[in-house]
């Protein structure tokens, strides 16, 4: 995707935007292996990354950035770099993700840790970095996909589970039970009947669980998504039934096809009826109704590597729509067509968007 693109304006700011889903073209291209990154530049990069952290640059200091990101092409591939781990450091072992986690504080012992962590990390080997960035997460699970990846599960009971991207889960099948571990993002559970039912204690069958941190969610013959998002658990059922148990609750609420809903540890929260648009992502396709355009670029950000970002300004935008995150640079050249607004690309792994000028029209 290039850096410059066209506009369009619209009448008011606040206009709704429709899109048809375009063809897009297969690619089947890698990008080659990256270059080494000095311990210098890395030390560097590592400090422009956590002084942006810590909030809004001035114009002077953003100049200064600017000048040393355009004085040497090692600059921005360590900037790039910074960028995509920064976009995947839940994936990292805790020793090494915490200091570059944490928001550091100006002059802190904290802000150095960040600084030495990922200036570690830039200086990786080539192989090592390359092997690192093309691998799921998180590292240890049975099963995992990558960003913008979906991937398809068949478990031993001949269950499908779709992993949505960045998604990882871990199954236990025993004697007893039959159970995932959703670890980290979201999946799409179509249960198969138990095949060894006939073997079991008084013919009945191993239920199927999915385990979250929140709680269990027990398919009683169904098809259904599970969804983490921050401390709770979201739960779709489009076939069949799912009862829901938060790991603190004394109760289990049972949600039947066409409805959804989401529990913490403690509770389960009101049902609503099914959102098809919600569900769309197994389809590889993010559909969106009346969106504010925030809301929608955080969502696409699980599907690209690196920092998407919206500004404020242009935040409360709203956007309807079908768009495929295959290709998501296609799907940020749609909204300039439909919004108006522009893309600002530092780099591949820095994309903001921002209000449409006249330099941009």
């Amino acid at each position: 995707m290039s850096a410059t693109t066209r506009t369009s304006c619209l009448p008011a700011a606040a206009a709704a935007a429709t899109v048809a889903i375009p063809a897009l073209p297969e690619s089947s291209t890698q990008a080659p292996h990256p270059p080494p990154v000095s311990r210098q530049v890395a030390q560097q990069a590592a400090q422009w990354f956590v002084r942006c952290s810590e909030g809004k640059l001035t114009p002077q200091a953003q100049q200064a950035f600017d000048t040393w990101l355009a004085a040497d092409p090692a600059h921005t591939a360590a900037w790039e770099r910074a960028m995509h781990i920064s976009g995947h450091m839940q994936q990292l072992p805790a020793n090494v993700a915490s200091p570059v986690l944490q928001r550091p504080s100006r002059h802190s012992t904290n802000r150095r840790a960040a600084i030495r962590a990922l200036a570690a990390l830039l200086v990786t080997a080539p192989a090592g970095w390359w092997a690192w960035r093309h691998a799921p997460a998180p590292w240890h699970s049975d099963w995992a996909s990558a960003t913008g990846q979906l991937r398809t599960v068949t478990l031993p009971d001949g269950t499908q589970v779709l992993l949505d991207t960045a998604s990882a889960i871990d199954v236990a099948f025993d004697a007893t039970q039959r159970a995932i571990h959703l670890r980290a993002g979201a999946i799409m559970v179509t249960t198969a009947p138990d095949p060894i039912v006939r073997n079991a204690p008084h013919g009945l069958a191993r239920p199927f669980l999915v385990l979250t941190e929140q709680g269990q969610a027990r398919a009683i013959g169904t098809q259904f998504s599970i969804r983490l998002e921050g401390n709770r658990s979201q739960v779709a059922v489009l076939e069949g039934a799912v009862a829901l148990s938060p790991r603190n609750g004394h109760a289990t609420h049972t949600l039947h096809a066409g409805q959804q809903s989401q529990f913490t540890s403690n509770a389960v929260s009101d049902v609503e009826p099914l959102s098809t648009q919600a569900q769309q992502w197994a389809n590889g396709i993010l559909a969106v109704e009346n969106m504010p355009l925030g809301s929608f670029v955080a969502e696409l950000a699980r599907y690209r590597s690196g920092l998407l970002q919206c500004d404020p300004a242009i935040a409360s935008l709203r956007i309807t729509g079908a768009f495929r995150v295959a290709d998501t640079d296609a799907v940020l050249h749609n909204l300039t067509q439909l919004l108006p607004i522009s893309v600002r690309q530092r780099t591949r792994y820095w994309v903001t968007l921002v209000p449409q000028t006249r330099d941009s029209e």
